[in-house]
């Protein structure tokens, strides 16, 4: 599970995303998430799809990478669906005891997943065209104009970019324990629930263990380098608007008229 996570990685490139301003991809993610949010028909997530695919295919992503990481997510999108499709009064398609299926339920339960999905690539598509320094200047952009926050903005978006820097090395991390611990005859796959519990026990030390050691080394590493925080630091790279961020924000501008615009057509039921 953990080796199929995406958010967070950096997917090395040149393309018209990759080299667009940190602050043009955090403003699209942060419009993109409101839209799917908002489009509520089978119109805006068409739409929505189209905007995707789009987005994948100018980034120069593979397909496949791109949603590797939903098989980390595959157990909370299973959990949404059943809840939404059991859990939704309507015209009952499927009754046994106390459980009854709505066609309502259904049409809830799928564009709910579909918006699960869409949400999740959308996102790591940020991380994947963005690298953590840009990242980090682009947040420190928006939070420096946020009341009460922007006084600690360079503080809080290192802390956002480190994380995510961290999150690809931790997956790694992870991943080496259990095979150690397998080579030691730890079993992982075996046994109740209660005896999977403990046996992850065997994971989670030895990991939080590393964390906090690479935490520190880092806190090292940084104060050896006379870091102070944001206060009177200047930037080797200066972020300035070029004409293809002009041209993202026209786009950012059409995407968000179509997908509201959809909202207006007639909808689409699963069922006659």
């Amino acid at each position: 599970m953990f080796e199929n996570m995406t958010i967070g990685q950096y997917y090395p490139t040149s393309s018209f995303i990759h080299n667009l301003d940190p602050r043009i991809k955090i403003l699209f993610t942060f419009v993109y998430i409101i839209l799917l949010f908002v489009i509520d028909n089978i119109w805006g997530y068409l739409a929505a799809f189209i905007v995707l695919v789009t987005l994948l295919i100018v980034s120069k992503i593979p397909f496949r990478y791109a949603i590797k990481g939903l098989k980390a997510i595959i157990f909370i999108i299973l959990i949404t669906v059943a809840l939404n499709m059991f859990m939704t009064p309507g015209d009952v398609v499927w009754h046994w005891s106390f459980m009854q299926i709505t066609k309502q339920g259904i049409q809830i339960a799928v564009m709910m997943a579909v918006r699960l999905v869409f949400l999740v690539i959308g996102t790591s598509l940020l991380t994947l065209t963005t690298s953590p320094i840009d990242l980090t200047d682009g947040l420190e952009f928006y939070l420096r104009h946020i009341p009460f926050v922007k006084k600690y903005a360079h503080e809080l978006s290192m802390m956002m970019s480190i994380a995510l820097r961290f999150i690809p090395t931790l997956m790694d991390e992870t991943h080496k324990i259990i095979k150690a611990q397998k080579a030691r005859g730890a079993q992982f796959d075996t046994g109740n629930l209660i005896d999977r519990a403990k046996a992850m026990v065997m994971i989670l030390v030895p990991l939080f263990v590393s964390a906090f050691r690479r935490a520190d080394e880092l806190a090292t590493a940084m104060e050896a380098r006379c870091y102070r925080g944001g206060v009177g630091r200047t930037k080797m790279k200066q972020m300035v608007l070029k004409r293809n961020d002009h041209i993202a924000i026209a786009l950012i501008v059409v995407m968000s008229v179509v997908l509201i615009g959809t909202r207006f057509l007639p909808p689409i039921s699963f069922f006659k």
